[in-house]
């Protein structure tokens, strides 16, 4: 091992994680800085790697999901996040949901334990010297911050800001006023429904857009980013909208009336004993007093115990376009690369799929062999190459989806008829590489 490259990887977040293991199993020696414990973020709870903290699910698990095919590349390409995902998962219908303590810990342990990775606890100011991998997430450091934004004189950093829902305990849910079922019976039982009547919702959607915000330094409206907007920014589009979007009750039917409610506020187990729950969508800025006077206003959770308040971030990505290649290498400076949601991809799993791509193409060089170059057909090369198109000019955080997927060349009957086959697709694409 003394004459092969020591990768570092900076942050043991999802994507440093996956990064160092598809190096380490390589055979590739890799240094992996977290400055947990020793500093930590806003967002940050515990000491263990991998934390999940914007949503406590994975998202859908469903081929006829974009998300869901990149879930299932990940599996096919011995992804380790995926591998403690399927380990620690709760049921959460056709979505990839964990035990969050119980996942966290799962990939901590094995980080720790491979033989090729040490661990190098404290924050880093500066870039390394050598072969490096930064994953340091959308709170990067102010001192590794300025460091990076080092690298990139004529360009600039760019940011927006998501939100955490708050997460209540189940024995303060009201069953009488709630129950548990999946939209149109689909799946197990496993969302708790708290349906509210017209008149509950507008005297909660009053409230919801008068309540007083936490105050959060450069914080508007417009730089909201869509998949992850606080409830009260979407309330205030209109008083309909929350009831198109995660107040919709389409598909819920409440056993008490047999009718379909007005609005339905769901929570989602967030741990496997199913003590606590999220509410879905609840994403939220609030102050926490605010929190808890209006979300009391369901019926169900007006005496809803809160383990944890919905929190505000600021989310810190690069003009990646511009910046890095398909690989998330720097361009012009190739011993960089970068990972996780500081490239612009949004969400755990897209995070995890650009670690995992930079850990192969990483070690692949190192040991002289030629790129993988995953094709845009597969859901984890659309996203490079959305990432790293400079043809992209208003750049912004992109879940993956099959509109950066190429088209079928045959036109298919219905929605999930075509995602279907364009997963198939994909998978039998992978299914060629040499991914060693």
């Amino acid at each position: 091992m003394n004459d092969v490259t020591t990768v570092t990887v900076i942050g043991a977040g999802l994507a440093g994680c996956e990064a160092a293991w598809q190096l380490a199993r390589r055979g590739i020696p890799v240094v992996l800085r977290e400055m947990k414990p020793r500093k930590m973020s806003p967002a940050h709870h515990s000491e263990n790697f991998a934390e999940l903290v914007c949503s406590n699910s994975l998202r859908s698990d469903q081929l006829e999901n974009a998300v869901g095919l990149l879930k299932e590349e990940l599996r096919r390409c011995s992804s380790l996040i995926l591998r403690c995902a399927d380990e620690t998962r709760v049921e959460a219908g056709g979505a990839l949901a964990v035990d969050r303590v119980g996942f966290s810990q799962a990939v901590t342990r094995a980080i720790r334990s491979h033989e090729n990775i040490t661990v190098l606890e404290g924050e880093v100011t500066d870039i390394p010297e050598g072969e490096v991998i930064i994953a340091t997430g959308p709170l990067t450091s102010d001192a590794l911050s300025q460091a990076i934004a080092g690298l990139f004189p004529e360009s600039h950093y760019l940011n927006f800001f998501d939100a955490a829902a708050p997460i209540v305990t189940f024995d303060s849910v009201d069953m009488d006023r709630a129950w548990f079922g999946s939209r149109y019976g689909r799946g197990s039982d496993d969302y708790i429904n708290c349906p509210m009547t017209q008149e509950e919702y507008l005297a909660f959607w009053t409230e919801l857009c008068g309540a007083e915000e936490a105050q959060v330094h450069g914080f508007e409206d417009k730089n909201v980013f869509e998949g992850c907007m606080p409830v009260e920014v979407m309330a205030r589009r209109g008083v309909q909208t929350l009831c198109f979007g995660p107040l919709k009750p389409r598909g819920l039917t409440d056993p008490r009336t047999g009718k379909e409610p007005f609005a339905v506020v769901q929570l989602r187990r967030d741990n496997a004993d199913g003590t606590l729950y999220n509410i879905v969508g609840f994403q939220t800025h609030l102050k926490w007093g605010e929190q808890k006077r209006v979300f009391s206003m369901i019926p169900a959770l007006k005496n809803a115990q809160y383990v944890r308040y919905g929190v505000m971030h600021r989310n810190t990505y690069l003009d990646s376009p511009r910046l890095l290649d398909r690989y998330y290498r720097v361009r012009g400076q190739e011993r960089i690369a970068f990972a996780g949601q500081i490239t612009g991809v949004e969400g755990y799993v897209e995070s995890t799929a650009s670690g995992l791509l930079a850990g192969v193409e990483l070690a692949r060089r190192l040991r002289g062999m030629p790129p993988v170059n995953f094709p845009r057909e597969t859901a984890i090369g659309a996203l490079a190459c959305y990432v790293s198109n400079e043809s992209v000019v208003e750049f912004q955080p992109m879940n993956v989806n099959f509109g950066i997927i190429p088209a079928l060349d045959q036109r298919v009957k219905g929605k999930r008829n075509k995602n279907a086959l364009l997963s198939q697709r994909s998978l039998d694409v992978l299914g060629t590489l040499d991914l060693e």
